[in-house]
């Protein structure tokens, strides 16, 4: 009995180690787990939430923060849109901060995506004849140009304008007394009326849309030309600049505005540039500042006479008094003036400037005084015949080649009712017309024009009746057939109606316009960029040939020589052709 106790104890002790070995491995297996858990599992899902919350934050900023051109672009494929060689053109953007909307995905992207690519894919739908013509129009508040309409007393400080602003813009119209025009179309145009003209085609234009998302440019029916005229004189910067700040805010905060900053944007001032170039906050400086505002340098602007040292801004020709309804219109004046008989070699309508010495007219004057084959229209204070279109007009039409120096500025409306005329103007000096209307007139000014230097007139080194005679007379008429051809295009349609198949002024404006906006989009896409492009320059660009985009030294570039005044933008000299321009308006500068 006593040994089997004896093992009976010895087995107990046993089992009992064996238990205490067990819950021994237990224990540690347990801490293990617990470890492992620790270490691998929960330390793997936090790097997982770290890597997740990583992928948001990369894709809430590839949604959300600008993409600038600037920066060294990603090589990307852009689906169905081949490689295209944007045609030369006035200016490079500032890079736009354009957003894309691509989702973020780990796999590589095959197309990058923008704002803009509906309305890129419209003008790729060949069933829709305004693919890729769509204009949106901003629905501005009435402040921003009707209510200027019902205040038209104040638009100048010697002119009613409330004449002016009659039949769409175009004024009253014109009496044919004496047969100078034809007997419908014609009115009393002002030459600083293209805002509410402009603005009233554009109700007219076919390709009108409601959805900007499809647009392939957005119109600011902002009448700039006569916000600025009201305050010229005698009011302080304050008042000069309100209006501009306001359209300016009140455009940021429209969607339309966040598509491109504003680049697809253009606007309408029948003015000189200058108006719009305040160089300082300085009381006694001209105009307002609007082309200088940072947003406003987004947009386009068309003015009657641009900046050649400026990227956002456009030349458009001045209106003349010739406003037609339908295209038979204008055949039937286009062969009118093939036909006349034109009496005087050449013939200059206008006045000296003796208070700017820089001035060639009185040497003009005196020129064509001594000549028995020009005739010469003399414009002084008070009562004179350049005030009366009929007597223009009949010069012009009389004279196979018409003197157009600068007027007050680098450009005039003569110009336009010259070449109206089938007259054949001659220039003296580039910014005239060669780097202000290049999407209305040829690259080529020889085709329609005869440039003699501004120098060439000062020194006495020409006389003009001998340089004109020089042209034989078969070049002399290919030459006016060119001016007549440009008839149309140099024309603003009467806005109450439409042309059938011509192009006028407004159509050219409009189609260069979308070109321009286009060919950004495009360099957007494909992330081309011009590190080499220099503001200062801009006239230079427009005169590119085809499929070319560096500029270098050019014949023209002391006409364009400026001093460094630290301004980049213009000169007092700019400033002061401006103020001059609205003296002279006193006595209907012609």
């Amino acid at each position: 009995m006593r040994r089997r106790s004896d093992q009976m104890e010895k087995g107990a002790a046993k089992n009992q180690n064996s238990r205490l070995c067990c819950l021994a491995s237990l224990s540690a297996f347990f801490w293990f787990l617990l470890l492992y858990f620790h270490f691998v599992i929960l330390n793997g899902n936090t790097n997982s939430k770290s890597s997740y919350n990583s992928r948001v934050d990369h894709h809430s900023t590839l949604s959300t923060t600008p993409v600038s051109v600037d920066y060294e672009p990603v090589p990307i494929h852009v689906m169905d849109s081949p490689q295209v060689q944007a045609p030369p053109r006035k200016i490079r953007f500032p890079d736009p901060e354009v957003r894309q909307s691509d989702t973020y995905t780990d796999t590589p992207r095959t197309e990058k995506s923008f704002p803009f690519m509906r309305a890129m894919r419209a003008a790729e739908n060949k069933s829709d004849p305004c693919g890729g013509r769509y204009i949106y129009v901003h629905d501005l508040p009435s402040r921003f140009n009707e209510d200027m309409m019902k205040e038209c007393k104040s638009l100048s400080l010697w002119t009613n304008m409330c004449k002016f602003t009659t039949n769409s813009g175009l004024g009253p119209p014109l009496e044919n007394v004496e047969g100078v025009f034809s007997n419908t179309g014609w009115y009393a145009t002002n030459q600083f009326a293209v805002d509410v003209i402009f603005s009233n085609r554009m109700k007219q234009y076919e390709c009108l849309t409601k959805d900007s998302s499809i647009a392939a440019a957005v119109f600011v029916p902002f009448y700039a030309g006569f916000d600025i005229a009201r305050y010229l004189w005698g009011y302080n910067i304050s008042v000069r600049d309100a209006a501009s700040l306001d359209l300016v805010d009140w455009l940021m905060k429209r969607p339309e505005w966040n598509i491109m900053n504003g680049r697809d944007h253009f606007l309408v001032a029948g003015r000189i540039t200058w108006d719009f170039r305040r160089l300082s906050e300085e009381e006694s400086d001209w105009g307002n500042k609007l082309l200088f505002l940072p947003a406003a340098k987004n947009m386009s602007m068309l003015v009657v006479e641009s900046s050649p040292w400026n990227a956002n801004d456009f030349g458009i020709p001045y209106p003349t008094y010739f406003h037609p309804a339908k295209d038979a219109e204008v055949f039937i004046w286009q062969d009118r003036m093939r036909q006349l008989e034109r009496k005087w070699l050449f013939s200059f309508a206008g006045a000296p400037r003796p208070g700017n010495p820089k001035s060639i007219r009185g040497q003009l004057i005196d020129q064509c005084r001594s000549s028995k084959v020009c005739k010469l229209l003399e414009c002084d204070f008070g009562e004179s015949k350049c005030h009366s279109p009929s007597s223009i007009m009949q010069m012009f039409q009389s004279s196979l080649f018409c003197l157009q120096p600068q007027g007050d500025s680098y450009t005039r409306r003569s110009a336009f009712d010259s070449m109206l005329a089938g007259c054949i103007p001659v220039f003296f000096h580039p910014g005239s017309a060669y780097t202000q209307y290049t999407w209305h007139l040829p690259k080529n000014y020889t085709k329609y024009s005869v440039f003699i230097p501004e120098n060439d007139i000062r020194r006495r080194n020409i006389s003009i009746e001998e340089r004109l005679s020089e042209i034989p007379p078969e070049q002399v008429k290919i030459m006016r057939e060119e001016v007549i051809s440009l008839i149309p295009r140099l024309v603003y349609a009467d806005p109450r109606s439409k042309l059938e198949t011509l192009k006028d002024a407004f159509d050219v404006a409009v189609q260069s316009i979308i070109e321009k906006v286009t060919n950004l989009r495009k360099d957007i896409i494909e992330g081309r960029i011009d590190d080499d492009f220099i503001e200062e320059n801009s006239w230079k660009y427009a005169l590119l040939p085809e499929g070319e985009h560096k500029v270098g030294p050019h014949e023209w570039d002391p006409f364009f020589s400026k001093p460094k005044d630290g301004s980049g933008d213009s000169n007092d000299s700019s400033a002061e052709a401006a103020k001059n321009s609205w003296k002279n308006e006193q006595v209907n500068q012609s």
